[in-house]
This record gives structure tokens, C-alpha cells and sequence, in this order.
């Protein structure tokens, strides 16, 4: 087994700073779904989420040197990546696309009810998603990436110990339920009417 792998950030950060090559690739194998973890819950396109994660390798090599707490570069990582995607989406809301020749792609008459209730329930959990707290937001978001990070990754990450991670997202999931079945908030009064 590579001694590497099971090595803490602090001590990989470390050997990075003393030009290990191996310890580079074992912190960029470490932290990379994370990256992309972030990178998917903005939303990027994949060229777009590719940059970012460029990006923000090159921030850390940058940054280096100065890094106050190496055992907390995966929070770093990952609050690094979030400000690369934004400016990525800032600059995207720049560009303006034509919409010359739409009308000449061909359409799918046939699965047009599937796709219009699949954006129908998809809208809807979103919107769903939307009412949960910001802290239950960024969990399900990391935990929905592709490849999953790890609960370690996720600990870094969101400040959260790791054995707090499971029992809130259970927590996140049923708010997340409740409001798809309800239509409210679960934490909202109910009204008057609704004894």
C-alpha cells in the first residue's frame, strides 16, 4: 500500500513544498473530486468545470508557500474552486449567443410529454432544494458529485467532523421530503387555516 495514501494534508502539503513529486499526485488524487464535486453543483459546463479545476491546482501552486494551515488544504481547495467557478460564471454571462438557426434542429416530437414532466419534476426539486439552509445545500451538492468524495474530503471541506455527516444528511434529505410532499418549508409556521 502507498504511505502516501494514508498520509494527513498537512504532512502531504509538506512534502510538496520540499519538491515530492509523489506527494503532488497523491494530494491531487486526494482532492480532485472534491474539485469537481464543486464544479457540478455550479452548475459548469465540463470544458468550463475543466478550467476551474485547472485553475485552482495553479492557485494552490501559487499559493503554496503561504498556506497558514496545510492540514486545511482541502477547505481551501474547495473555497478556491468556488470563487475560480464564479468567475467563470461571471464571464459566461458575458457572452452572447446567437440564436440564428434553431429553427433548422431537428426535434423529438415523440418523447415531448417525457422530457416536459421530467423538466416539470426537476423544476420542482429544485425549487424544493432551494428552501433547505445553506448548510444542508452545500452537503447534498458535495455528496451528489460524481465520483461521490469522500466523507474526509466532505469533513474538509464543509468544516463538518465526519461523523456528523451521515446523520445530517438524513436530516437534509427528510427537510428535503417534506417540503417536496408539503409545498413549505419544513420549519415554516403553518397558517391558520392549515390546523
Amino acid at each position: 500500500m502507498d504511505p502516501l495514501a494514508e498520509a494527513d494534508a498537512r504532512d502531504l502539503v509538506e512534502r510538496v513544498r520540499g519538491g515530492d513529486n509523489d506527494a503532488w499526485t497523491a494530494l491531487t488524487d486526494r482532492y480532485v473530486s472534491l474539485l469537481w464535486s464543486v464544479a457540478r453543483g455550479m452548475r459548469l459546463s465540463e470544458a468550463d468545470a475543466a478550467d476551474a479545476v485547472q485553475t485552482t491546482w495553479l492557485r494552490l501552486v501559487e499559493a503554496l508557500d503561504g498556506l497558514r494551515d496545510p492540514a486545511r488544504v482541502g477547505s481551501w481547495l474547495a473555497t478556491t474552486m468556488r470563487r475560480e467557478c464564479l468567475a467563470v460564471l461571471r464571464r459566461r454571462a458575458r457572452v452572447v449567443v446567437a440564436a440564428e438557426g434553431w429553427d433548422q434542429l431537428a426535434g423529438d416530437t415523440a418523447a415531448l410529454d417525457e422530457a416536459l414532466l421530467r423538466q416539470e419534476r426537476d423544476a420542482a426539486l429544485w425549487r424544493a432544494f432551494k428552501g433547505l439552509g445553506p448548510r444542508c445545500q452545500s452537503l447534498l451538492r458535495m455528496l451528489m458529485a460524481d465520483p461521490a468524495p469522500s466523507y474526509a474530503e466532505v469533513s474538509a471541506a464543509l468544516d463538518m467532523p465526519v461523523g456528523g455527516i451521515g446523520p445530517t444528511r438524513r436530516r437534509c434529505l427528510d427537510n428535503l421530503r417534506k417540503i417536496m410532499l408539503t409545498g413549505a418549508h419544513p420549519f415554516e409556521a403553518p397558517s391558520a387555516g392549515s390546523v
